[in-house]
């Protein structure tokens, strides 16, 4: 495949709504997603050697305007992506993702139904700064990521990811965490407290708490296929807001957390022990 200049070109023959509820193949939806205009395919063995040119021109190149720009960091299927930018067109959403064969399905749905302002990256997020430039993006949402209980690095919470977030995030920028895992909730919170990040929400009981305004709860009436899943299981969902300064060296809480008893839906703990840091 020629990666040169790879920018997704115009899709002609739109797939329908009744195509994403039938399904496809792996290989069919990656097929979809080489001719989708609102999505980039830069894996990390691709842009090793080919630049992302329109790092810091997502406004002019792409969104064709200059609203704030939101990413939505483990998109999945894309849900919160196309729901959120369906409910703030004068904003612009990309949903960043590894796994293609999910992230066509909120592709599909966002050019079907016409959304502009809606883009898909899929690319390791570990190298999410190689995409944005300084203060190019307004504001991150973590929805449900993995808790990552047995790598501190890894949790997409930690002061790894806040620092590369800062290469590209406006000074003060918000950072929303959406999660039912108390593991990754409780280590976000002391990360929080041990840096000092001014919290505009935090909550251990997202739909049970009448502190919540209405606007609020517009945004977060958008539930993910799992959610639903996991609210019927009887899990809270646990939901923080906060913003991350430019400024001041940001420091790992040092202190061990209850680890969750499963690791995802219908799926237990892979880890013997009770606690890690």
């Amino acid at each position: 495949m020629d990666y040169r200049g790879y920018r997704i070109i115009s899709r002609v023959d739109i797939v329908t709504n009744e195509t994403i509820n039938m399904g496809k193949g792996k290989l069919a939806k990656f097929a979809d997603m080489e001719t989708y205009e609102n999505v980039f395919q830069y894996p990390y063995s691709v842009v090793e050697h080919v630049p992302f040119e329109m790092q810091g021109h997502w406004h002019e190149q792409y969104f064709h305007n200059q609203n704030p720009i939101v990413l939505e960091l483990g998109c999945g299927k894309g849900e919160y992506t196309v729901e959120l930018a369906k409910l703030y067109p004068n904003m612009n959403f990309i949903g960043v993702d590894i796994k293609g064969a999910r992230m066509w399905t909120g592709a599909t749905q966002a050019i079907n139904e016409g959304l502009k302002n809606v883009a898909f990256l899929r690319t390791n997020i570990e190298i999410i700064e190689r995409f944005f430039a300084p203060g190019e993006v307004n504001e991150i949402w973590l929805t449900f990521s993995d808790p990552q209980m047995k790598n501190p690095r890894k949790r997409l919470t930690s002061t790894w990811f806040m620092n590369r977030y800062r290469k590209f995030l406006i000074n003060d920028g918000i950072i929303h965490l959406k999660t039912d895992s108390n593991f990754l909730f409780t280590y976000t919170t002391y990360m929080v407290e041990k840096n000092h990040l001014p919290v505009i929400f935090h909550t251990t009981d997202l739909y049970h708490d009448e502190r919540i305004d209405e606007e609020t709860k517009k945004i977060l009436s958008i539930q993910t296929y799992y959610e639903g899943m996991w609210i019927e299981r009887g899990l809270n969902i646990k939901y923080q807001k906060f913003r991350l300064p430019q400024e001041g060296v940001l420091e790992e809480p040092d202190v061990e957390i209850e680890l969750d008893d499963y690791r995802s839906y219908h799926r237990d703990k892979r880890s013997s022990k009770d606690k890690a840091k």
